[in-house]
């Protein structure tokens, strides 16, 4: 049996002119069953057709497209023979390199507007006449009837809020509004019928199918050499260290650092999930001394990063020694990674890329890099975890940074500081998990704060530490809101952890957002 070429699978190719939501298009493209991919302006018609894309979208941004150094669509992307879908930004561009005026509005629309349905096929099927749609421009088409487009919907300020033009050989279509966000509610029925009704896609992107065709394509990389996994037992590395066990089963060897800043028995899940379940050759190094001592008196956060990713690199090199027939570094890059490092997915081979600069690893080891996971978003990680047979346990854990608890004992780091903030952050999990509320908030965690107060407990008078809980929600991480948690749940985890954690006599929590706040204090 042949393999496929890369990319065989169904694919439409977002263009992204810098719009904040540009990833958010290329998930909802996802989520309705067909492959995406970003990919930028400046990428050649060529290397898009590359990809055998069934459909373009191109994405919003904040320029305008008739000011100098905007970034411009090349006019043979609309030759490619497939339907186009222009978003705002994306609607204009089309309209301005077909030769149409693009002008500054008289009527500028941000936020909530009524969009008028004049035609319902294709675009707009089973949408009703009048729904709400979230505008965000200062700019409007002027003259699409002269370019031959179709006027589809209007708003009282926008008369050409969706256009449609099917002649020649093409099938543009633009919409001024956006409607990849929630605060557009037919938005995901716009975006089913493009790629449905207008690119004729069948709902191909199945995570069971990608799967298979990143073994195949690991596998078909790798040949006969080893593999070695930096693991930490986050959802990314471990997902990336059971797929490439999939592929090329014994000749993976995965290496945990234990740098003592891991949470209660995180260590021992690690090693029951991969070398007991699994079957992986793990080789755990403890190295919590020598980390412990790097930290001994450092209290500014920059600092304990840096020791402590100075130190990882130096345990790292020295485990990796002891595996000569090792040539190759697996990492879980994930897609929004790729995508704000500048690297675009486009033109490579489907879910995989090998070169040698390894992220965050010196290049003198010598290893070429493996990243599976390249063109995931991070739920697409989880679900493909669950296909994998990983724990749920494992799966759904909430992000830990990679410092571990170095930052989130605020000050210096102790073996007793360590030892509160475990027992703190315990009971914390244990009781939002009993209140099931888990998969519901995004992180939570404890931070050991570096002051102290009065308390009384009994009939004396303490002078204890203080812990904060914070628990966010988000879909992204780069902006979050504080989770409105029960009021019964926060007063459960206080009091328990003031009974139980000898040293604390204060809980307080965390109800700043990010921004202006980071979710993690260091």
């Amino acid at each position: 049996m042949t393999d496929p070429p890369p990319h065989a699978r169904e694919t439409v190719v977002v263009v992204d002119f810098g719009s904040q939501t540009a990833q958010l298009i290329a998930r909802r493209v996802r989520e309705a069953g067909v492959f995406s991919l970003l990919v930028a302006p400046s990428t050649p018609p060529d290397a898009v057709r590359a990809l055998n894309p069934r459909g373009l979208i191109l994405s919003g941004g904040p320029a305008s497209v008739y000011e100098d150094g905007a970034p411009a669509l090349n006019p043979a992307l609309l030759d490619l023979g497939v339907p186009v879908l222009g978003i705002c930004y994306g609607m204009q561009a089309i309209c301005r390199t077909l030769g149409g005026v693009v002008a500054r509005a008289e009527h500028r629309e941000f936020g909530k507007a009524h969009l008028s349905i004049i035609r319902h096929d294709k675009l707009f099927a089973a949408i009703p006449d009048r729904t709400s749609v979230w505008m965000s421009h200062g700019d409007q088409a002027a003259d699409t009837d002269r370019l031959g487009f179709e006027t589809l919907a209007s708003t009282p300020t926008c008369p050409h809020a969706a256009v449609g033009l099917e002649s020649g050989g093409r099938r543009l279509y633009g919409v001024q509004f956006h409607p990849e966000v929630t605060h557009t509610p037919q938005g995901r029925v716009l975006l089913h019928n493009f790629l449905y009704e207008i690119c004729r896609c069948t709902g191909q992107w199945r995570m069971s199918d990608f799967l298979d065709e990143t073994v195949r394509d690991v596998t078909r990389a790798v040949g006969p050499d080893r593999v070695v996994c930096g693991l930490s037992g986050g959802v990314d590395s471990s997902v990336c260290a059971a797929l490439l066990h999939r592929a090329i089963g014994d000749r993976l060897t995965c290496i945990f650092v234990d740098n003592g800043l891991l949470r209660t028995a995180e260590a021992e899940l690690v090693e029951t999930t991969f070398r007991d379940h699994f079957k992986i050759d793990l080789r755990v190094v403890d190295a919590s001394r020598e980390f412990l001592s790097d930290l001994r008196g450092v209290t500014d956060p920059q600092e304990k990063r840096r020791r402590i990713g100075h130190r990882f690199i130096d345990v790292f090199k020295h485990a990796a020694k002891d595996l000569p027939d090792a040539r190759f570094l697996a990492q879980g890059t994930l897609y929004p990674d790729v995508i704000e490092s500048g690297h675009s997915a486009a033109g490579t081979s489907a879910g995989i890329k090998l070169h040698h600069n390894v992220g965050g690893l010196p290049a003198e080891l010598g290893f070429r890099l493996v990243e599976p996971l390249r063109d995931l978003f991070k739920d697409e990680v989880r679900t493909l975890g669950e296909v994998l047979g990983l724990p749920q346990q494992l799966i759904w854990r909430h992000p830990f940074p990679g410092p571990g608890l170095a930052v989130r004992v605020l000050g210096e780091v102790t073996p007793e500081k360590l030892t509160i903030i475990r027992a703190c952050d315990e009971i914390l999990l244990e009781e939002i998990v009993a209140a099931d509320l888990y998969r519901s908030t995004s992180q939570v965690f404890a931070v050991l704060l570096p002051v102290r107060s009065v308390g009384v407990m009994g009939d004396g008078r303490t002078y204890d530490q203080a812990v904060a809980l914070r628990a966010v929600e988000t879909e992204d991480f780069m902006t979050a809101d504080w989770a409105r948690l029960p009021y019964e749940v926060l007063a459960t985890i206080s009091r328990r952890i003031i009974n139980e954690v000898r040293g604390i006599n204060r809980v307080v929590y965390d109800i700043s957002s990010k921004p202006p706040a980071t979710i993690e204090w260091e």
